[in-house]
């Protein structure tokens, strides 16, 4: 298991729920609620994060359908991702499938008594969590990194438009 901090992220249409790991990879907190934002400040909020915990890793949540397939928050996630990683450089950013973390977030918060409704941030920051939780099992149990690696796009390469 390599060591370094990871940062955990759930895209969504109106808020970006980030969560980090500790020092050794061994579990994911949450950590804050970025609000979207088409010009940037959004981006800007988590290279700043990566920069701060001096992160190894980005995981962002790939919301795919129960089948398998993609829809429009699969492009959201991975056009996020693609632009995140011409930010960070170096600090790799990886895609990891999220099925069904919104519903466990929601289901562990109802677990310990908070509604979720009114604090949809927790929720965002509690579905990142699952989502870097995920990542950090699959690479303890594999010894393979995790997820799918976002890379800079060469020529011949698309990249989702942004």
């Amino acid at each position: 298991m390599r060591q370094g901090t990871r940062l955990g992220i759930d895209v969504g249409t109106v808020r970006i729920g980030v969560a980090r790991s500790d020092p050794l990879g061994t579990v994911a907190i949450p950590l804050e609620t970025v609000r979207t934002d088409r010009r940037g400040s959004d981006i800007r909020r988590i290279v700043h994060l990566v920069d701060e915990y001096n992160a190894i890793e980005v995981v962002v949540g790939l919301p795919r359908h129960l089948n398998g397939s993609e829809g429009v928050s699969a492009h959201m996630a991975r056009t996020f991702a693609h632009r995140l990683k011409k930010r960070v450089g170096e600090t790799r950013v990886c895609l990891v499938d999220e099925r069904l973390s919104s519903g466990q977030a929601h289901n562990l918060l109802a677990d310990a008594g908070v509604d979720s409704r009114r604090s949809r941030s927790i929720v965002d920051q509690v579905a990142a969590q699952i989502i870097l939780n995920q990542a950090l099992d699959l690479e303890r149990l594999s010894g393979e990194l995790p997820g799918e690696p976002v890379c800079l796009c060469t020529r011949g390469e698309e990249i989702p438009s942004e």
